[in-house]
């Protein structure tokens, strides 16, 4: 099982440059576009955690700009989490370089709720885009983990292990493709799989 350590910093770093990077290589269906591509993960003290994700991607498709929209028809990169290590619930983050969402909560694709209506509260997400990669910065504060799980700010002490995933995709664009750290062991793309997620413990 892939495993990821996530440090703990006082406040969201200015320079992500020491901060260890969980490549998103297992294309595992298809090798016909392959972009360079990693999420960065932290807990940041009093606040909850921090996601820092990048893809070397030139002109990524970015349609949509609202909560909820079908993100990962455009060049996506995402975020799923099972925070207590239960079968009951994930929570998805599908993200583009406009700083869109798609949120929600459920044990399946096909039982899935908005995360807003679960706790009434959404992680953040700001997009960038340069002249040879795109990424998102997302903060996800512990209100918004209680809020779905019911779980404290004091669990995530050092050695407290979840488990989770980091993909890149895109249905819509020219090549589309899907990636992810943790090989997901499906005949077809899927990535409502937990049972493929990797580890995620904080240091």
């Amino acid at each position: 099982m892939q495993e990821y350590r996530i440090l703990t910093y006082a406040e969201l770093p200015t320079d992500w440059a020491d901060v260890p990077r969980a490549a998103i290589d297992q294309y595992a269906w298809s090798d016909a576009y392959t972009p360079d591509a990693y999420a960065q993960l932290i807990k940041i003290e009093g606040y909850g955690f921090a996601l820092r994700m990048v893809c070397r991607e030139k002109h990524p498709r970015a349609v949509y700009t609202a909560y909820n929209q079908p993100i990962y028809t455009d060049s996506c990169l995402e975020f799923f989490a099972t925070w207590d290590n239960t079968a009951d619930k994930y929570l998805n983050m599908e993200m583009n370089a406009r700083g869109a969402l798609l949120s929600c909560v459920g044990k399946d694709r096909h039982e899935r709720v908005p995360t807003l209506d679960v706790c009434g509260a959404l992680p953040t997400v700001e997009g960038f885009v340069t002249d040879e990669e795109w990424g998102i910065v997302a903060r996800i504060p512990f209100s918004v983990i209680k809020g779905v799980y019911g779980i404290d700010a004091d669990a995530f002490a050092p050695g407290y292990a979840f488990r989770g995933n980091f993909y890149k995709c895109g249905d819509d664009t020219a090549v589309p493709h899907y990636g992810s750290w943790s090989r997901v062991g499906t005949e077809k793309p899927d990535f409502h799989r937990p049972e493929y997620f990797g580890k995620l413990v904080i240091a």
